[in-house]
């Protein structure tokens, strides 16, 4: 991926290159094919307004003052003047990298040539990309229909020397770094304005941010809950192949033989093979159906987001010199639903690992003393971590209400139904945030499990894993600072390493991790 290119408007951009575009990894490049395009889709708008053939945000006003005619001498006024009107975001600003997401969103689709942008304008907000000048974009604001206006007004508000942008490591003016940059303003052309504030980009560049963000915590859990299975002596009937074929969702299918991978080889399956437990928790056994359903979620929201940072979500749109469509393709419904529905399958994911922490420190695997330390009474042992997760759970629960189920009117009645996918995505970055945590707790306690399995042996893949995590965090005997063990433990899964270590040892050993639907659930 290193040093690769992307040509804007032309290529299929996936949430994985979008990432790589932003991260520096791969340069995004408009090329000429592209600029006829830009330059044509422009041509049209100036005949219109040459023309003085009414078109909605061309030459008549916004919203509920679409009814309003503009001049031709005011046009261009008209659309500087919206990206001002419409910049009151509020809030705490978005994390850069999700700035720098929006801008290469809206660079692919303005660079399809359905929008009326000048080539000039684009070449100026790559020059943004390139050189890591990232407006500031407050968090608030946008009720996701007509598109995400307030945020994205913030994000060109530096194309007309106006707003503030990160710069060289700090926040200063447009004024400011355009005097270090010997830069000028730009002087918008008709449409120009409505044509970058009209858009999806802030809900979209969340919801790549969060398919990232979600698949590593997926992929993570089944590596965890592996280890879970080793420490409390879980059985590994229920997840055998043909219990799925007879209930063939791929995602539990996936799941289930992911983990039959994981524990292949392990000498502590082996020595309870024949124990006297029927069956275990639900919490263990359901893995398969709770891991998978999860998964199918992230799979609906990936493949949604995929077509929507595809598309042309401005308006209105311009097909030819004879079609230009005043439409709904800004609206965000599509995305705002699917990443409810996601993020309540990330809550559940931190629902059912807060389950089995809790299952680790009830004492009833043989073995494994309760609270997961001998010696209780004076020490507390692990009790205190489960009051953590039960409460980042709850948090989590508290946030899964679909935002995309309100609508409050806006523009005096014009805009009367929204998706408020703006809210949806930014909880959802929230709920992950909990979720990775959870998950970081639940390493911690299952490789405290896994120990008094010792001298027992697991699979090549979980004894390495076991080993990645006591080289940060040691094995517990009493009490001490169980905080400094979590800020390590939530490194470890920010950071993927658990996937990282799983997929080296895996090669080491011919150790196939890869299913029928791999390729499905890949974030590629």
């Amino acid at each position: 991926m290193k040093n690769s290119i992307f040509r804007y408007g032309e290529d299929h951009l996936t949430s994985s290159t979008a990432l790589g575009i932003a991260r520096n990894q791969i340069k995004g490049v408009i090329t000429e094919g592209a600029r006829e395009r830009i330059r044509r889709s422009a041509a049209i708008v100036s005949d219109i307004v040459d023309r003085e053939l009414p078109v909605y945000g061309i030459n008549t006003g916004f919203g509920s003052l679409c009814t309003t005619s503009i001049s031709k001498e005011d046009t261009r006024l008209l659309q500087t003047n919206i990206l001002k009107s419409h910049s009151v975001g509020v809030g705490e600003p978005v994390d850069p990298e999700t700035a720098r997401l929006m801008m290469i969103l809206k660079v692919h689709t303005l660079s399809m040539g359905n929008s009326g942008i000048n080539e000039e304008t684009l070449d100026r907000i790559n020059w943004q990309i390139e050189n890591d000048v990232t407006p500031v974009v407050p968090s608030q604001g946008s009720v996701g229909a007509s598109g995400d206006l307030a945020p994205l007004a913030h994000l060109f508000l530096p194309l007309i020397g106006l707003g503030h942008v990160w710069y060289r490591g700090e926040m200063v003016s447009t004024e400011t770094m355009f005097r270090h940059e010997n830069l000028k303003h730009l002087s918008l052309g008709p449409k120009e304005g409505l044509a970058l504030i009209n858009g999806t980009q802030f809900i979209a560049a969340h919801g790549v941010q969060f398919i990232e963000r979600m698949h590593g915590c997926l992929t993570q859990a089944d590596i965890i809950g592996a280890m879970m299975i080793e420490g409390l002596q879980g059985s590994l009937k229920p997840f055998l192949a043909p219990l799925h074929e007879l209930r063939p969702y791929k995602a539990n299918i996936h799941v289930a033989a992911r983990f039959r991978a994981l524990l292949k080889g392990s000498g502590i399956m082996v020595n309870h093979a024949n124990c006297e437990k029927v069956q275990d928790p639900y919490s263990l056994r359901c893995i398969p159906q709770v891991h998978g359903a999860c998964r199918t979620a992230w799979l609906h929201l990936k493949e949604l987001i995929d077509i929507e940072i595809n598309s042309v979500t401005d308006n209105p749109v311009i097909i030819d010199s004879d079609t230009v469509i005043s439409g709904g393709n800004f609206h965000g419904e599509p995305v705002a639903m699917a990443i409810d529905y996601a993020a309540l399958a990330a809550s559940e994911m931190g629902n059912i690992s807060d389950r089995r922490i809790y299952l680790a420190l009830e004492g009833n695997s043989p073995g494994v003393p309760a609270l997961l330390m001998k010696e209780t009474g004076i020490n507390s042992g692990y009790m205190m971590l489960q009051y953590t997760t039960a409460a980042l759970a709850s948090e989590n629960k508290g946030l899964c209400f679909p935002s995309s189920a309100d609508s409050i009117p806006t523009s005096l009645g014009q805009e009367d139904h929204v998706s408020m996918g703006s809210i949806s995505a930014r909880k959802a970055l929230r709920i992950i945030d909990n979720v990775e945590k959870i998950l970081a707790i639940e390493l911690i306690t299952a490789a405290q499990a896994f120990e008094y399995r010792k001298p027992l042996h697991s699979s090549h893949i979980l004894d390495e894993i076991h080993k990645l995590v006591r080289s940060r965090v040691t094995f517990a005997e009493e009490d001490r600072v169980f905080a400094d063990d979590i800020e390590k433990g939530i490194e470890i899964i920010r950071n993927r390493e658990l996937i990282k270590r799983s997929e080296e040892v895996s090669k080491e050993y011919s150790i196939d991790l890869r299913t029928e639907y791999s390729d499905d659930f890949d974030m590629f």
